[in-house]
């Protein structure tokens, strides 16, 4: 599995969010500048998330995106799966069915698959904040930082 552009973005995205969650919505401009990314596909990406509803986008001045929930209630999967991001292992491969050794390997992509389903689900977006903060910590940094 590689985590692609969309679902690497997505999750800066949202880990700025929750860093900045005290503070009301924040703008894609000033996402994009503290996470260093291209501010037309951000905006394009937290369109997605809000469909399904992890941000929310709040209109007028001092306007922009926050969470829709508790980083506690987002799971890695969740924001993955919010634009798209699949960890298909294997896509499209049909093991032989003469060959042991095709299966053992297809079994073993699939249970590999299942446990890292399983990570996913559980890592929340808050466990990240607190990844986050504690690498600030130790840097002896304020509050911006780019992953």
């Amino acid at each position: 599995m590689k985590l692609t552009t969309r679902g690497h973005y997505s999750v800066k995205a949202l880990l700025a969010l929750s860093l900045h969650s005290n503070y009301g919505p924040m703008s894609v401009k000033a996402i994009a500048s503290c996470q260093d990314l291209p501010a037309p596909y951000l905006e394009k990406l937290l369109i997605e998330m809000r469909r399904a509803g992890l941000v929310r986008s709040v209109r007028g001045a001092g306007g922009g995106y926050q969470l829709a929930l508790d980083p506690t209630q987002i799971s890695l999967e969740q924001i993955l799966a919010s634009v798209g991001e699949t960890i298909e292992p294997l896509p499209g491969y049909n093991p032989d069915a003469t060959a042991a050794t095709d299966w053992v390997t297809f079994s073993l992509w699939k249970r590999l698959h299942e446990k890292l389903k399983e990570a996913l689900a559980s890592i929340t977006l808050a466990d990240l904040y607190y990844d986050a903060r504690s690498w600030q910590a130790a840097q002896g940094e304020a509050t911006s930082f780019i992953i």
